[in-house]
């Protein structure tokens, strides 16, 4: 069986902050429900774990991911997840992803995927599958905004240092400039060319993210929720 899905999410924080959690998948993988990087393969391949909570059980399924593009130019990541579980139902997962920017200075995270199901989970069928799918995504994009909040807060302090940094080493070479003015008139120019500050642009470093971890998928509170919301919805009203 198989799922696309098409989503689009804000995220609280600029392009540049939240390419920093799509680009490393460490920080991306602890935004999926249940999931974790157990080794990495290379530096486009990786092994990983997910585990569904299904009442007091835990299903989990362990599989690869392999990233296809990582495009900075157009923050735009592909990659290819499969994994399988020991009952056999196994399941791949296509998915491209790419940030744009919104207005106030924050961004977007718009995502294409393409999910095929067979097993055991192929039975809950294409609606309920969308439906647990949604579910996954909506958290998913939550820990991913905060994350990328938590990066560009992190940044700001490291971005704004080196300019108070250039501010007050122009201030110094003006001043000395100054005195020396009345002895050489070219002086003043020589202190500016001179400067190590000017002549060294700031690159900034990615910053250390809080450890925001999303919380393990419970399939049987969800179709709990669904029962809730069926019954509910034949009275006009929904949970």
């Amino acid at each position: 069986m198989e799922v696309v899905l098409d989503k689009t999410y804000p995220v609280a924080a600029g392009v540049d902050a939240a390419w920093l959690i799509l680009a490393n998948m460490h920080e991306l993988a602890t935004c999926m429900p249940g999931a974790q990087i157990t080794e990495d393969i290379d530096a486009t391949h990786f092994k990983g774990a997910v585990k569904v909570k299904v009442g007091p059980a835990v299903a989990a399924f362990a599989g690869t991911i392999e990233i296809l593009t990582l495009d900075a130019s157009t923050r735009t990541l592909k990659m290819m997840g499969k994994g399988a579980d020991k009952g056999g139902s196994s399941a791949s997962m296509e998915l491209t992803a790419n940030l744009v920017e919104a207005e106030g200075g924050l961004s977007s995270l718009v995502g294409h995927a393409e999910v095929i199901v067979n097993g055991k989970f192929a039975q809950f069928g294409g609606r309920m599958m969308t439906s647990v799918s949604d579910m996954i995504l909506l958290q998913f994009a939550d820990v991913f905004s905060q994350k990328a909040a938590v990066q560009q807060a992190a940044m700001a302090p490291a971005e704004a240092a080196p300019v108070a940094a250039d501010t007050a080493a122009g201030a110094s070479a003006t001043a000395a400039a100054s005195v020396e003015g009345g002895r050489n008139s070219a002086a003043p120019a020589v202190a500016s060319a001179a400067s190590p500050a000017a002549a060294a642009p700031h690159v900034p470093r990615p910053a250390p993210v809080a450890p925001i971890v999303a919380k393990e998928f419970n399939a049987l509170a969800f179709a709990w929720l669904m029962v809730k919301n069926f019954f509910a919805g034949l009275f006009g009203r929904k949970t």
